[in-house]
């Protein structure tokens, strides 16, 4: 183990360092082959030829570890330079040992370290070796001694230090990249646990008021209609299905990778019009507008937006079943330039089930704010209630 390999190890405690990158492997072997390996063939060095070696060696041995440990490498390579200066050995072509090797590990530490620690660290490491420079001077006055190494330091920390400032300001924009992509990831699976609750919510409001409402008809007309008891004892049954149907379909939604989910049918535009008929054959007086079943391709809503627009009306109609009994309702499905439009209004009526929880409203304005809409929900003046909801919708998607 030569004397830079022991020095390197008890610095930086013999910790195991990973393996040298190509490039660090090119600087240290290129430093010694262009600048120490002359010297020696040519015997032009000043010195020993083992100090030249081991000495040259020492320099450029540790630049290896550069990456790893940029301190400890400045550490042994201003004190081999500072060896070789007292001990007037000259390992390289140029006047004191002017070679690449301090250069490079000034820069590491530059580009490694915050600028102000870099700062001090290089100051120190360049320091020690000019003092120990100009001493040498003096010490050794017919030898070609000079204080290059202070002006290769100063160009190589500037340029490590700009290398540095570019690594960190990547490295935050990716940190920052992937916190706005976990924030992101988030928001979506909360958006979709607010999705499934509120789908969840108007499935089960909806079809229990409905089995409320025909339970209660067969229940009057049983003895005198028995006929029309059944068609209602077939409606609930219909209706318990297809609200098992759409919770399973929800369900599933969430428990399934999307990749790997089967396509599951959600309601859309189209199916206003079946929930509406299934209330007028209890008897409600509704009246429905809505936009043509095919759209023109520049007037077309997204299928979410169809879908939130669906439950809209399907909320507000639960709520007049629950509150208002049989009034007169009107619902509007209405296409607009900028989005598309809903309404319910109902007349005020005399039998319901009080003023309710608000679950509903609430669930409804967090399924329109998905969407970026607006919800305005309130009595009417002349009495009854009326819901406008608004989805907007680019007209470029």
């Amino acid at each position: 183990m030569t004397p830079a390999s022991w020095g390197l190890a008890s610095v930086i405690g013999m910790r195991r360092l990973p393996k040298p990158d190509l490039l660090d492997v090119a600087l240290a072997l290129g430093s010694f082959v262009l600048f120490t390996l002359p010297v020696l063939v040519r015997g032009t060095g000043h010195g020993p030829a083992a100090a030249i070696a081991v000495l040259g060696a020492a320099a450029t041995v540790p630049l290896l570890a550069r990456r790893a440990a940029p301190v400890p490498v400045l550490v042994i390579v201003s004190l081999v330079l500072v060896i070789a200066v007292f001990a007037d050995v000259r390992f390289t072509p140029y006047g004191n040992n002017a070679g690449p090797a301090l250069a490079i590990a000034v820069l590491t530490v530059a580009d490694r370290l915050p600028r102000a620690a870099s700062l001090r660290v290089s100051a120190a490491a360049v320091g020690l070796v000019t003092v120990a420079e100009l001493a040498a001077m003096q010490l050794h006055l017919v030898s070609d001694q000079n204080a290059i190494q202070l002006a290769l330091a100063v160009p190589a920390w500037l340029i490590g230090s700009a290398f540095g400032a570019r690594r960190r300001a990547e490295q935050e924009l990716r940190e920052e990249t992937e916190q706005r992509a976990r924030e992101a990831e988030r928001r979506i699976r909360a958006e979709e646990r607010l999705r499934v609750s509120a789908d969840v919510h108007d499935i089960v409001s909806h079809t229990l008021s409905m089995i409320a409402v025909r339970s209660g008809v067969a229940r009057m007309v049983l003895d005198q209609r028995p006929d029309e008891a059944r068609l209602a004892l077939s409606s609930i049954e219909t209706a318990s299905r297809g609200a098992l149907d759409e919770l399973r379909a929800v369900l599933q939604s969430i428990r399934v990778p999307a990749d790997r989910a089967p396509a599951v049918e959600r309601p859309s535009l189209a199916d206003v019009r079946s929930l509406v008929d299934g209330l007028r054959a209890d008897g409600y007086r509704i009246t429905l507008t809505v936009p043509a079943e095919t759209m023109p391709a520049d007037a077309a809503v997204p299928p979410l937006v169809e879908e939130s627009a669906y439950r809209v009306v399907q909320e507000a109609l639960t709520n007049v079943v629950r509150h208002a009994g049989r009034v007169p309702t009107v619902v509007d499905v209405v296409r607009e330039p900028d989005g598309l439009t809903v309404s319910v209004v109902n007349e005020a009526g005399e039998t319901g089930a009080g003023e309710g929880s608000g679950l509903g409203l609430a669930g409804m304005r967090d399924r329109v704010a998905l969407h970026d809409g607006t919800v305005e929900a309130g009595p009417r003046p002349g009495g009854g209630f009326a819901v406008r909801v608004h989805f907007p919708v680019d007209p470029h998607e």
